[in-house]
């Protein structure tokens, strides 16, 4: 059974998107459209369609976004929190590779027992 592709679900993930890319525009990176589309290789007009939600932006301007905000693709993407991933890393720097592959075969029992326990 194929799933129906929603494309006002699609549309909605685009606004969204560009709503933090307007919010890291002016809140954080403190930089007006001409600006901030010079230093991803877009035009300014552009930038105003993607952060209206009607255009997208291509992988080269989204990885020089992500490497003038300090946030991860994930996040100027679909929103995902990315301090998650900033303190996993930083509390992985402390364990062995080993360590790593028992903490994670410890955290899928754990997922299993707490899917198996809703059941």
């Amino acid at each position: 059974m194929n799933k129906k592709f929603d494309i006002s679900l699609e549309k909605q993930e685009q606004i969204d998107r560009g709503k933090r890319i307007k919010y890291i525009r002016e809140n954080e990176l403190k930089l007006n459209k001409s600006d901030l589309a010079k230093k991803i290789g877009i035009s300014s007009q552009f930038l105003g369609l993607v952060e209206e939600g009607k255009g997208n932006l291509m992988y080269r301007s989204i990885r020089l976004l992500r490497d003038l905000s300090g946030h991860s693709a994930d996040y100027i993407i679909f929103g995902l929190d990315d301090s998650v991933l900033d303190k996993a890393k930083q509390y992985m720097e402390y364990f062995s590779e080993d360590e790593l592959r028992n903490g994670i075969n410890i955290l899928n029992d754990l997922v299993y027992l707490l899917k198996n326990k809703k059941n």
